[in-house]
């Protein structure tokens, strides 16, 4: 779609979302599911380094997916709306060191996990808007909220997996009540 000053938003939206797939959340999923797996046989400063791989591992994922389904995801797209959705995830990420001083600072490495688990999520608020679908924004706060949650009441050896099957969990909400995505 090539967009003009003058293309109504709600078809910048709908651009969008023809556009997107489904590979994105269940890349995140697997990402995060194997994270809550492995979290239960590794150290949990292991568990921390392995999240920061998590973040930078789903869209090449998302990208190998779309490619056994023959879809090139985000290829040739002069939406605007993808363009500010795929900065937000560079803006995401200029603040992971911010998470790894904390967890330096705190002497906890689940704090990465829980930090990239919620960072992670925030990358749904932007996707939301640009789809113009309510799903992300609830995504984002279900998520943090679990992820919150599942950091205090949950002790090691399992608070990381705990972490992780909320991401996952909120992957699934998203899964079951996004918008209709794809053409």
């Amino acid at each position: 779609m090539t967009a003009s000053v003058q293309t109504p938003l709600a078809d910048l939206h709908a651009a969008f979302r023809a556009g997107s797939t489904r590979s994105m959340p269940i890349a995140g999923m697997i990402c995060w599911a194997a994270l809550g797996l492995a979290a239960l046989r590794i150290t949990p400063r292991m568990a921390g380094t392995l999240a920061l791989y998590i973040m930078a591992g789903i869209l090449p994922l998302a990208f190998l997916l779309d490619k056994i389904k023959g879809k090139n995801l985000f290829a040739g797209d002069s939406n605007p709306l993808t363009r500010l959705f795929l900065t937000s995830i560079v803006g995401i990420a200029v603040t992971v060191p911010v998470i790894l001083i904390g967890a330096k600072g705190a002497g906890d490495p689940i704090i990465v996990v829980l930090g990239m688990a919620i960072l992670a999520g925030v990358v749904w608020i932007p996707y939301g808007w640009a789809a113009d679908d309510k799903a992300g924004l609830i995504h984002a706060i279900i998520r943090a909220i679990g992820c919150y949650a599942a950091f205090t009441l949950v002790d090691n050896p399992y608070r990381a997996s705990a972490i992780s099957f909320w991401v996952v969990v909120s992957y699934l909400y998203s899964l079951a009540f996004m918008r209709k995505v794809g053409t």
